[in-house]
């Protein structure tokens, strides 16, 4: 019996952000372990009052399709050509939908259609945590989702009111020039009191018994 293709699904929405998460399933679908990736544009679900479906109507979702298939066509034309010093194995199939739907409804109805491993999905950097109080279609297909899902947002600079600090760029400067030492000499005092930890350098049975 052969093994099932790993299937990513992204959704998109023409927006910066989604573009991040669209790239960020490129990654995970192209390589050694390629994968079968899929791309969701949803469209508002359609009001139809009689049971035919108008002519401008699937002429519309004629458009949309054509417009989402050159679009990813063309996103993966530029991530290529980004990381054209690398070998970039492409995915082993990429498919395009624009369905008419609720957006995070779409999404991950797509997802349980194909038994997909992966849901990919962006945010916005700054107001991304009003946006999943808010019920935005990340935090809808959060909840929705049957497999796990990837949240894609561009990093952004930590402000001072917030409860997380910043990296220091010594701690930083340290790990790639010694081997074995995670913190500068100014935090080493204080996380060395409040952060154990142990080096995996080889997992071994025994390092892990």
């Amino acid at each position: 019996m052969s093994q099932k293709q790993f299937t990513i699904v992204v959704g998109l929405d023409y927006s910066d952000h989604s573009d991040l998460a669209l790239d960020r399933g490129f990654e995970l679908a192209s390589g050694e372990r390629a994968a079968e990736l899929h791309v969701i544009a949803v469209h508002p679900p359609l009001d139809l009052a009689g049971s035919r479906v108008p002519k401008s109507t699937l002429l519309e979702a004629e458009v949309a399709a054509a417009r989402l298939q050159r679009y990813v066509a063309h996103r993966w034309a530029d991530f290529a050509r980004e990381r054209q010093h690398l070998w970039v194995q492409p995915p082993t199939r990429v498919v395009s939908h624009a369905p008419f739907d609720e957006a995070g409804k779409g999404i991950v109805q797509l997802a349980s259609d194909l038994s997909a491993d992966l849901i990919v999905v962006g945010t916005h950097g700054r107001d991304g945590l009003a946006r999943f109080l808010l019920g935005s279609v990340a935090e809808r297909v959060l909840r929705l989702a049957a497999c796990p899902v990837l949240v894609v947002r561009p990093k952004t600079i930590i402000g001072e009111d917030s409860v997380i600090q910043p990296p220091c760029p010594r701690c930083g400067q340290r790990r790639e020039l010694s081997s074995g030492e995670l913190w500068c000499e100014e935090h080493r005092a204080s996380n060395g009191r409040s952060h154990i930890h142990h080096p995996h350098d080889a997992l071994t049975d025994e390092s892990i018994a």
